[in-house]
């Protein structure tokens, strides 16, 4: 993805593509599956990936390859998101970045090729740093089998789960391990994230006397629900019309990217203020880099897994200043909005 234009948004969309396409020597955007990570050190912990509320581990959502054009030190960089899906929480909400130039340990100075090798195809579960990922998950994986010593886990709860889909039969004959990994139904479904610009049809800013043609158009039953709501969430839902408005041409869009723009939002309850989203730790401000939408929840299959995830905007702030922290993932912040009783 390259950097949006001032005043320009770049919308994303989730469509099927290769495995090999999305694998971190093609630098993708994309959800789901396990984490394409970037630097190959320094990754988050077990502990920073475990939901701040029930304790379990988050699951990868989604990421995005964002680099910085004019920056040597962020000619790559990608931001990671990551969810708790566990009811009743679903609340859990962790977002890191990181960056390199574009001469570092891990990538060629070229771009990538077009024509990966064959064992591009299956999961790396060892990063070129040594580090080794989770099986299930594929976060970083500090504890391993204490039997075999073969296969690498990132907390107990997902030992356990491997245990029971077949690694208990196959650790017992540890010279011929099967290196395929079974569905552990807890990975999101894996789409890339395909990058197009915004249509510039509709102003940025919708001026009031626009929404009567717009509301006029919705249906005599929504019309009805308007007027009673009018006293008092004229504001509210002049909002939400406006978001209805900026997405409309583009429905499908899962993300809109606009780094240093404001979101736009579904709801007029729970807009953070700018005391509400914490300084960098370097110091900097942090400013508005990405949103993801409501409608990827309708490629997440949550139901599917037994799960139930919800919101209506998460808005992810970065630092100002794309601060370089060596090789590392730096935590930034990310605003959860939710659906309210809108039309």
């Amino acid at each position: 993805m390259a950097a949006s234009r001032a005043g320009h948004v770049e919308l994303g969309f989730a469509e099927l593509a290769p495995a090999w396409r999305l694998r971190s020597e093609q630098f993708p955007s994309k959800v789901g599956g396990r984490p394409a990570w970037l630097g190959a050190s320094g990754l988050p912990g077990p502990g920073a990936l475990a939901c701040a509320l029930c304790g379990r581990p988050l699951s990868f959502l989604l990421q995005v390859y964002a680099p910085l054009p004019g920056r040597a030190d962020a000619f790559h960089r990608g931001i990671f998101l990551f969810c708790c899906r566990e009811p009743p929480c679903c609340a859990g909400l962790r977002v890191f970045r990181n960056q390199l130039p574009r001469k570092n340990d891990f990538y060629s100075y070229e771009p990538p090729s077009e024509n990966p090798s064959p064992e591009t195809e299956s999961v790396c579960l060892q990063l070129k740093s040594g580090a080794h990922l989770c099986r299930v998950c594929g976060c970083l994986g500090p504890k391993t089998c204490s039997r075999c010593h073969k296969v690498y886990y990132c907390s107990k709860e997902h030992q356990t789960l491997d245990w029971r889909l077949g690694h208990k039969q196959a650790c017992a004959q540890p010279d011929h391990l099967d290196h395929r990994i079974p569905d552990h139904n807890f990975l999101f479904p894996e789409f890339e994230i395909v990058i197009e610009t915004e249509d510039e049809i509709f102003p940025e800013v919708v001026e009031k006397e626009d929404y009567s043609e717009i509301i006029g158009s919705m249906g005599e039953a929504l019309e009805e629900e308007l007027d009673s709501m009018a006293k008092h969430e004229s504001r509210e839902d002049e909002i939400f019309q406006k978001f209805k408005t900026q997405i409309a041409l583009e429905p499908e869009q899962i993300l809109r990217y606009g780094r240093g723009i404001a979101p736009i939002w579904i709801s007029g309850e729970n807009i953070p203020q700018e005391k509400d989203i914490p300084d960098c730790p370097c110091g900097a401000k942090r400013i508005f880099e990405f949103q993801v939408m409501p409608q990827l929840l309708n490629y997440l299959k949550a139901d599917r897994l037994g799960k139930s995830i919800d919101w209506g905007i998460l808005a992810v702030f970065t630092c100002a200043e794309s601060c370089s922290l060596g090789t590392g993932y730096t935590e930034e912040f990310v605003w959860k909005q939710d659906v309210t009783n809108t039309p």
